[in-house]
């Protein structure tokens, strides 16, 4: 049985205004999966950028609970910024300014609910998208106003060229890493073995055996993130990785181990 197909499955979306009202009082935080629609080959849905940090935060949220912390879950944000991938049906592209707009207007909403802190978890690993996102946290947290933080590793602020000391970001442990002879980024193992775990239905679990590993090296993955044609070239089939190898299992232990550090992540911002 998959875990809340829906992309409101245990979220503020599913509460009564008064669940909202009391949660606030009680001084909740909220967290947010920030997504987008893209193609991720012809085994995973487009939402696959949604559902995984939307699974993520719904762990993150028991483990929070556990040390004492509340948490709800503000529905999904999904448009964005998808250059790697422009060049495929059904993902979708959204202007920058028009992000940073809704973010500024979702957290003045939450303010205005009573919520004080928010903490903003990305699914997507696009450069420009996730700047943008970074953008959009600073200028809501001053227009909600409201104390917001982008969840990140310190590897990944600096590939965003932020400086991992930045105010507003929540800093997450690294994952534990294996050597990889080859990049697997995108509807690869990492993501099919992710989405296999939590939402089943979704994976074209019958395609998966048959896609064979690109075994693209760094250069591979730089020329594909140019996007456009060259992202067409590099992966016809619309991922970068090896899907074949995907483990269920495998992806409910990185979802888990991923919120723990979400989760550690929170409670160190709070000074908790």
């Amino acid at each position: 049985m998959s875990e809340g197909y829906s992309i409101f499955h245990e979220t503020m979306a599913d509460m009564t205004y008064l669940e909202v009202e009391e949660a606030a009082r009680r001084g909740a935080v909220v967290l947010w999966a920030l997504g987008v629609i893209e193609e991720h080959g012809p085994h995973l849905p487009l939402a696959t950028d949604v559902y995984v940090p939307s699974a993520t935060l719904r762990e993150a949220r028991t483990i929070l609970a556990e040390r004492g912390i509340e948490s709800v879950i503000a529905p999904p944000f999904y448009w964005g910024i998808n250059a790697a991938t422009a060049a495929f049906a059904g993902s979708f592209i959204v202007r920058p300014e028009t992000m940073i707009e809704l973010i500024k207007d979702v957290f003045r909403s939450l303010n205005k609910d009573g919520f004080k802190t928010i903490f903003c978890l990305s699914g997507h690993g696009d450069a420009a998208h996730n700047r943008v996102l970074f953008d959009g946290v600073k200028e809501g947290s001053n227009f909600g106003p409201i104390d917001a933080y982008m969840l990140v590793s310190p590897s990944f602020a600096e590939r965003l060229e932020i400086d991992p000391a930045d105010p507003y970001l929540a800093l997450t442990s690294p994952p534990p890493s294996t050597p990889q002879a080859y990049v697997d980024v995108h509807a690869g193992d990492g993501e099919t073995s992710m989405i296999w775990a939590k939402y089943p239905d979704v994976v074209r679990t019958e395609i998966v055996p048959t896609l064979a590993s690109t075994n693209y090296v760094l250069s591979d993955l730089l020329e594909w993130r140019m996007g456009g044609q060259h992202a067409v070239r590099k992966t016809p089939a619309g991922y970068l990785g090896d899907p074949a190898s995907a483990n269920p299992q495998r992806g409910h232990e990185i979802i888990h181990t991923e919120a723990e550090t979400i989760a550690a992540a929170v409670a160190a911002k709070l000074g908790r």
